[in-house]
Protein backbone atom coordinates (compact mmCIF):
# COMPACT_ATOMS: atom_id res chain seq x y z
CA UNK A 1 0.00 0.00 0.00
CA UNK A 2 1.28 3.44 -0.89
CA UNK A 3 0.10 6.87 0.21
CA UNK A 4 0.54 10.04 -1.80
CA UNK A 5 0.14 13.10 0.42
CA UNK A 6 -1.16 16.14 -1.46
CA UNK A 7 -1.30 18.81 1.30
CA UNK A 8 -3.56 21.20 -0.63
CA UNK A 9 -5.77 18.60 -2.31
CA UNK A 10 -8.87 20.09 -0.64
CA UNK A 11 -8.18 23.66 -1.73
CA UNK A 12 -6.53 23.46 -5.18
CA UNK A 13 -7.07 21.61 -8.43
CA UNK A 14 -4.55 18.93 -9.35
CA UNK A 15 -4.05 16.71 -12.37
CA UNK A 16 -4.32 13.04 -11.44
CA UNK A 17 -3.31 10.50 -14.09
CA UNK A 18 -3.17 6.76 -14.50
CA UNK A 19 -1.23 5.28 -17.39
CA UNK A 20 -2.41 1.71 -17.88
CA UNK A 21 -0.17 -0.63 -19.88
CA UNK A 22 -0.49 -4.38 -20.50
CA UNK A 23 2.26 -5.07 -17.93
CA UNK A 24 2.10 -2.12 -15.51
CA UNK A 25 0.24 0.93 -14.23
CA UNK A 26 1.82 4.29 -13.42
CA UNK A 27 0.21 6.85 -11.09
CA UNK A 28 0.93 10.58 -11.48
CA UNK A 29 -0.09 13.75 -9.67
CA UNK A 30 0.67 17.01 -11.49
CA UNK A 31 2.90 15.13 -13.97
CA UNK A 32 5.08 13.63 -11.22
CA UNK A 33 5.17 9.84 -11.20
CA UNK A 34 4.59 8.55 -7.67
CA UNK A 35 3.93 4.86 -8.17
CA UNK A 36 4.43 2.05 -10.64
CA UNK A 37 2.50 -1.18 -10.15
CA UNK A 38 3.97 -4.02 -12.20
CA UNK A 39 2.10 -7.10 -13.41
CA UNK A 40 3.62 -10.13 -11.73
CA UNK A 41 1.31 -12.79 -13.15
CA UNK A 42 -1.91 -13.38 -15.10
CA UNK A 43 -3.64 -14.63 -11.93
CA UNK A 44 -6.72 -12.41 -11.48
CA UNK A 45 -5.96 -12.18 -7.74
CA UNK A 46 -2.64 -10.50 -8.55
CA UNK A 47 -3.58 -8.63 -11.75
CA UNK A 48 -7.39 -8.21 -12.00
CA UNK A 49 -7.01 -5.60 -14.74
CA UNK A 50 -7.60 -7.85 -17.76
CA UNK A 51 -11.33 -7.05 -17.70
CA UNK A 52 -13.39 -4.07 -18.80
CA UNK A 53 -13.67 -1.34 -16.18
CA UNK A 54 -15.68 1.82 -15.59
CA UNK A 55 -15.09 4.95 -13.52
CA UNK A 56 -16.79 5.68 -10.22
CA UNK A 57 -16.19 9.19 -8.91
CA UNK A 58 -17.34 9.10 -5.31
CA UNK A 59 -17.67 11.64 -2.53
CA UNK A 60 -17.91 9.38 0.51
CA UNK A 61 -19.36 10.85 3.70
CA UNK A 62 -19.67 9.55 7.22
CA UNK A 63 -17.58 11.75 9.48
CA UNK A 64 -15.16 10.22 11.94
CA UNK A 65 -17.57 7.65 13.39
CA UNK A 66 -16.96 5.04 10.73
CA UNK A 67 -20.71 4.65 10.20
CA UNK A 68 -21.28 3.09 13.64
CA UNK A 69 -23.53 5.95 14.75
CA UNK A 70 -24.89 7.08 11.40
CA UNK A 71 -23.70 10.14 9.48
CA UNK A 72 -22.26 13.06 11.42
CA UNK A 73 -24.35 15.96 10.04
CA UNK A 74 -21.71 18.49 11.12
CA UNK A 75 -19.60 17.51 8.09
CA UNK A 76 -22.13 19.02 5.66
CA UNK A 77 -22.13 20.72 3.26
CA UNK A 78 -19.46 18.92 1.21
CA UNK A 79 -18.54 19.10 -2.46
CA UNK A 80 -16.27 17.48 -5.00
CA UNK A 81 -15.30 19.59 -7.99
CA UNK A 82 -14.09 17.81 -11.13
CA UNK A 83 -13.03 19.87 -14.10
CA UNK A 84 -12.84 16.96 -16.55
CA UNK A 85 -12.20 13.24 -16.99
CA UNK A 86 -10.50 12.08 -20.16
CA UNK A 87 -9.64 8.62 -21.43
CA UNK A 88 -7.15 8.06 -24.23
CA UNK A 89 -6.24 4.87 -26.02
CA UNK A 90 -2.68 4.54 -27.21
CA UNK A 91 -2.63 3.23 -30.77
Amino acid sequence: TSIINIPDAQTNFHLYALEWYPDSMCIFVDSIKYLTFKKESDDWKVWPFNKNFHFILNLAVGGSWGGAQGVDDSIFPQRMLIDYVRVYKKE
